[in-house]
Formats: C-alpha cells, structure tokens, sequence
C-alpha cells in the first residue's frame, strides 16, 4: 500500500465532501436556526474535516516521521469523540443514527488508542498508518451513512421516525 497516495485521496475526498455538504447546508438556512440541527450539522462537518485532517497529517510525517502524524491522530479522535459522544447524549431515539453515532465515537477511540500505542497495529499484521487507514474509511463510511439517513428526512430533528 502505497500510504502517501492513499492519504492524499483520501484527503482530498473528505474536503470535497465538506464542501459538498456546506452547499447542501446552504440550501437549508432554516437548519442553522434550531440548535438542534445546527449541532448535527456541525457534528456531519466535522464527520468529514477531521478525517480530512487527519489524511494530511499522515502525508506530512509518513512513515519517516510517524510521530506528527500519531499527535494529530491522537488529538484529532480525541475532539471527535467528544463531540460524537456530546451529539450521541442529545440524540432523540432514532436507533440507527444513535448506534452510528455511537460506533463513530468508538472508531475515533480506536484510532487515538493506535496513534498513542503502534505497536497493537502488528497483530492485525499490518502498520500502524494502515490500521488508521482502514479506521477512516470505516469512519467516513459511517459519516456517509448519517448524512443519507439526514437526508432521507429519517434523522432529522423536524421529521417523524
């Protein structure tokens, strides 16, 4: 796996999807008037900045430099778990979005847990950087899957369930 390639795609993904999602927040300005909304809002932007944070972090110190990128990690899951949990504390029943919230806020525990001790990444056979790579995607794919259920009116805070 080549990881500088990897993270610069996987970056670059993630800042194209918070532009994408700022532009679908900017068709719904009624969002950002009920703190409700504009908390899940925020939690789905960042979602998609942290990870893209994180991918640029990886780029900057590789596997030369492992230690930037394992601070920001550190640092990076630790805002996001916070967050995910505080969004996870407010949820309003629906048991789809509470449980991806709640495996976010996992992911993003995991992910910390990896850049603060490497060498747990060896017995899964691979790298450290690989193992946080594959936590992204899983963490991305968990942020794709809150945003169609946002979407679809079924998380909404203004919608039935």
């Amino acid at each position: 796996m080549d990881v500088s390639t990897f993270y610069a795609l996987f970056s670059t993904t993630c800042f194209a999807l918070v532009g994408l999602w700022w532009n679908v927040v900017q068709s719904h300005t009624d969002w950002m008037r009920d703190p409700a909304l504009r908390r899940v809002v925020g939690g789905i932007y960042l979602s998609f900045l942290l990870p893209a944070l994180m991918g640029l972090f990886a780029q900057v110190g590789g596997t030369e430099q492992p230690q930037i990128w394992r601070t920001a990690f550190i640092v990076l899951s630790v805002i996001g778990c916070v967050c995910t949990l505080r969004l996870l504390a407010g949820a309003r029943g629906d048991h789809l979005i509470t449980w991806q919230q709640a495996a976010a806020a996992l992911l993003y525990a995991l992910i910390a847990v990896v850049g603060a001790f490497p060498e747990l990444a060896g017995h899964a056979g691979l790298r450290p950087i690989q193992t946080e790579a594959l936590m992204l995607i899983l963490l991305i794919t968990l942020a794709h899957a809150l945003v169609w259920r946002y979407m679809a009116g079924e998380g909404r805070a203004d919608e039935e369930t």
